[in-house]
């Protein structure tokens, strides 16, 4: 867990816009804001957890970091320094510092490569080991993540999906970065090998000082694994502060709510426990609501939320909350 509070990532009004065509002969542009002026800080050895529903914009917020989408607008300071507007060529040495474990296990691996071959690729790309010292990295490597030497000769189709993941953490790790992107790492796992894994990148996070972006939907884990928990909703940040303190007192609605679904084990607990329904489905992100983006759905809305989008600030000492009546409700 955290104990550096020196600032690894920034990210300042941070805006990912998907442009595409509509109608017969594709005339009317219509614009996708799937992540729309999100600011936040990660530092140095923390897991910073970020939880939404489907299509919040999660996925696109990781991609975008470590630029696999170009930015639509604002920054992203990476130790200091703004690499929003680098080209492929200039981003190079970043990409050994900047990782992503994707979801898809399966997906994510070429089937056509070995284990050794997948996991040595990024050496070769940034030319940092051959011959005898490459395959010795990869063996490393291997063991590392809770495989074998032996795995190396072997393709993606031989490994159920735990080892499957294992081995996409084996390839981020091979150019040894700093910053890891998790894009919901767990969820295509069954619920045993989970816990195996949230492990496995505890372990190496403090063997190896990395600092993770974890993004999940299973909020118990999320809550087990991170220094701090950001919320979202239909592209924009609406509350972030430290895991427990959120979960103990969770400040905006839309946070209650979604904690409110979370299962609890001893059934006279959760039979006290409150269940927040919200009404509606979520808007579309092509053309959300006015304002504040989740007062549709919200029990609180009053006419300031159809009227001014609500700031992103400091509610509380470190804990911060997109909300015109974060002081009324709490």
């Amino acid at each position: 867990m955290m104990t550096n509070t020196e600032v690894l990532l920034q990210l300042k009004n941070l805006k990912k816009y998907f442009e595409f065509n509509k109608g017969l002969f594709g005339q009317n542009k219509t614009v996708l804001k799937a992540v729309d002026d999100v600011s936040l800080e990660i530092k140095k050895g923390e897991t910073l957890g970020l939880v939404g529903e489907s299509g919040c914009g999660k996925s696109t917020l990781g991609r975008t970091i470590i630029k696999l989408y170009d930015v639509t607008g604002g920054k992203i300071i990476y130790d200091g320094e703004d690499i929003t507007g680098l080209n492929d060529r200039e981003m190079l040495p970043y990409r050994k510092k900047l990782q992503m474990i994707f979801q898809d296990p399966y997906a994510s691996l070429n089937s056509r490569m070995t284990v050794g071959d997948i996991i040595g690729e990024p050496l070769d790309i940034h030319g940092i080991a051959s011959g005898s010292e490459r395959k010795e990295i990869i063996h490393d490597l291997l063991n590392k993540v809770g495989l074998t030497s032996e795995h190396a000769n072997r393709y993606p189709h031989e490994f159920s999906g735990g080892q499957r993941q294992r081995i996409g953490i084996a390839r981020a790790l091979a150019v040894k970065p700093d910053f890891i992107v998790c894009d919901e790492p767990i969820s295509a796992l069954d619920v045993s090998i989970q816990a195996q894994v949230v492990n496995l990148l505890e372990d190496l996070q403090e063997e190896m000082g990395l600092t993770y972006l974890f993004i999940a939907h299973d909020l118990s884990m999320v809550r087990h694994i991170s220094d701090r928990v950001g919320v979202m909703y239909l592209g924009r940040l609406v509350e972030l502060a430290a895991s427990d303190e959120l979960y103990d007192k969770p400040l905006h609605p839309y946070t209650k709510a979604l904690l409110s679904a979370v299962p609890i084990p001893d059934p006279k607990l959760a039979g006290q426990k409150k269940r927040i329904i919200l009404k509606g489905d979520v808007p579309s992100p092509i053309n959300p609501p006015s304002g504040c983006r989740f007062r549709t759905r919200c029990r609180f809305a009053e006419e300031i939320c159809r009227e001014a989008v609500p700031e992103f600030k400091e509610a509380e000492p470190g804990r911060f909350a997109a909300c015109h009546l974060v002081d009324k409700i709490n």
